[in-house]
């Protein structure tokens, strides 16, 4: 018997925008209906949760393997919403997250059990936004937030659409 060890029994991926370096609340002229409807998805996290210590996650996957088969036993969502952190920006503690089924190849699959998936992704990342701040250096992370604030205050608060 043998075991693949890079398989893993869920795989998330995600874009982060930290919410503080938003510093526009309207579209550019020229956006696309897309990123205007995603613009206004950021505006309205902002106004509901605020920006400090909080992250927007967009073009996030979130993907449970129930067997050991990724072509039979998996169960995949896709998710947009606000990460939380501690005062201290160094632990993810919650989540308000849209879930919604994407895909999955389980024939015996149930919709209960997929309202629980659905649930559980919310856990599942804050685990793995916890596991992406350990394996980053807190000091680099910090002298690039405090050159990003320098550049924002430069430029008048314009980044470009790297959204």
């Amino acid at each position: 018997m043998s075991s693949n060890s890079d398989h893993r029994p869920v795989d998330i991926q995600f874009d982060c925008l930290p919410l503080r370096s938003v510093t526009r609340l309207d579209p550019p002229l020229d956006a696309s209906p897309a990123l205007i409807a995603k613009w206004k998805r950021i505006k309205s996290a902002i106004q509901s949760h605020g920006t400090h210590n909080n992250y927007f996650l967009h073009n996030a996957t979130c993907r449970f393997f129930v067997t050991n088969n990724p072509d039979a036993g998996m169960i995949a969502f896709k998710f947009e919403g606000v990460l939380f952190t501690d005062d201290s920006d160094s632990r993810a503690v919650r989540c308000a997250l849209s879930v919604a089924l994407d895909q999955e190849n389980v024939p015996w699959l149930e919709q209960h059990v997929v309202k629980w998936f659905q649930e559980t992704v919310s856990n599942a990342v804050i685990e793995e936004f916890n596991r992406f701040i350990q394996a980053g250096d807190s000091d680099k992370t910090k002298q690039r937030l405090e050159q990003l604030d320098k550049t924002l205050a430069e430029s008048g608060g314009y980044l470009g659409m790297g959204l």
